[in-house]
C-alpha cells in the first residue's frame, strides 16, 4: 500500500519507514529535519521537507501522493522543553496533528498516531496502567498528546473514520541521538564509551517501561494491518528502575559505572509500566526483545561510530 510517514527520518521513523520497504510499500516521508536525518531513511523513499505546522504545504503532499494509511510521528517529543515553553509544543503536537487529520480527512487516509504512554497516564495511574485509565498528565508534552489523541476520536465520530492511537512506552534503539535530550539509554551508553558516569536526575528509583525500536515498529505494522480504529498501548509491561538500567550496562560495558545523582526535573514521572493486554488481543502483537539484548545493541552502536542506517 502507500504509506506517508510523518517523523518519517526520526530514530522511530526511519525504522518504521525500513519496514515498509521492506515489504514492498510505497513509502513517502514528511520531516522538517530539525531532529531527523535524511541520512536514515532507505535509498527509494522520497523524502518531503516541510514541518507539519504548514498545513497549506502539508495537504498539497497529502493530496498528491494519496497514501492509504499515514503513520503520524512528527512531534515536539522532549517533556522538559514542553515544560519551558507549552504554547510552541502544543504548536506542533496539536494543532500538527490537526492538520495531518485534515489532510487525511481529504486525501480518505487512515491515520496511526504515535502518542504516549508514559507521559500520559500520569502519576497517580495504577502500575502497569491500562488504556481505559483516565490519563492526568504532569507535562504539558502529555497534555498535548491527550489532546491529539481526542481530536482523533472527534474525526472517527465526526467523519466516520478509522484512525487508531498507540501509546508507546520509551522506546529505545540504534538511531537514538546518544547527545540529544531524551532517550535514557543511549545518553547513558555515549557516557560510558566516553569514559563518564552517566547522571541521574533523582534518586535513580524511579521506573520506566523500556521497549526496543524493532518491537515497537512491530506494534505498528500490526496496528497498520489490522485495519481497525482503536488505542493500543505498545510496551512490555515491566518496570526497570533507572538504576538497574545503569547495572545492565555496566555489565554490557565491563566496568563499574558510578552514576551522578542530581536533583529531580519537573514533569518527570517515578513510575511507568504499560500493561499490553489489549495489544495481545486485538493486534497479536507482544514485545519480544530483552533488556540485555536491546542495550547491548544501542551499546555496540555506538561503539561502532552510530551509523545513520544501524539496523535495529
Amino acid at each position: 500500500m502507500r504509506v506517508l510517514v510523518t517523523g518519517g527520518a526520526g530514530f522511530i521513523g526511519s525504522h518504521l519507514t525500513d519496514a515498509f520497504v521492506a515489504r514492498g510499500d510505497e513509502v513517502s516521508v514528511i520531516d522538517d529535519l530539525s531532529a531527523g536525518r535524511a541520512g536514515r531513511l532507505d535509498e527509494h523513499v522520497t523524502l518531503h521537507k516541510l514541518s507539519i505546522t504548514d498545513a497549506a504545504p502539508l495537504t498539497a503532499i497529502v493530496s498528491q501522493f494519496r497514501p492509504e494509511l499515514i503513520c503520524h510521528l512528527a512531534a515536539q517529543i522532549d517533556v522538559r522543553s514542553s515544560v519551558a515553553a507549552p504554547a510552541q509544543d502544543a504548536q506542533v503536537n496539536v494543532v500538527g496533528t490537526v492538520n495531518v487529520l485534515e489532510a487525511a480527512r481529504i486525501a480518505d487516509a487512515r491515520v496511526l498516531f504515535a502518542s504516549s504512554g508514559g507521559a500520559l497516564y500520569g502519576r497517580d495511574a495504577p502500575i502497569p496502567s491500562r488504556e481505559e485509565v483516565l490519563p492526568l498528565p504532569e507535562s504539558p508534552y502529555g497534555i498535548a498528546k491527550y489532546c491529539a489523541e481526542q481530536y482523533i476520536g472527534l474525526y472517527n465520530r465526526l467523519h466516520a473514520a478509522r484512525h487508531s492511537v498507540l501509546r508507546l512506552a520509551n522506546v529505545y534503539g540504534p538511531r537514538q541521538d546518544p547527545g540529544g535530550e531524551a532517550g535514557v539509554i543511549p545518553i547513558f551508553c555515549g557516557r560510558v564509551l566516553a569514559g563518564e558516569d552517566p547522571t541521574i536526575y533523582g534518586d535513580g528509583a524511579q521506573t520506566r517501561d523500556l521497549v526496543y525500536v524493532a518491537d515497537a515498529v512491530g506494534a505498528f505494522l500490526a496496528a497498520a494491518d489490522s485495519g481497525r480504529p482503536g488505542t493500543w498501548n505498545a510496551g512490555t509491561g515491566t518496570e526497570v528502575s533507572v538504576l538497574d538500567l545503569v547495572s545492565v550496562i555496566a555489565g554490557v560495558a565491563g566496568r563499574p559505572v558510578t552514576p551522578r545523582l542530581a536533583p529531580a526535573r519537573a514533569g518527570d514521572l517515578l513510575r511507568s509500566s504499560l500493561a499490553v493486554d489489549r495489544a495481545v488481543r486485538d493486534l497479536g502483537w507482544q514485545a519480544g526483545t530483552a533488556l540485555i539484548d536491546g542495550v547491548t545493541a544501542v551499546y555496540r552502536w555506538i561503539e561502532s561510530g552510530a551509523p545513520d542506517r544501524a539496523r535495529g
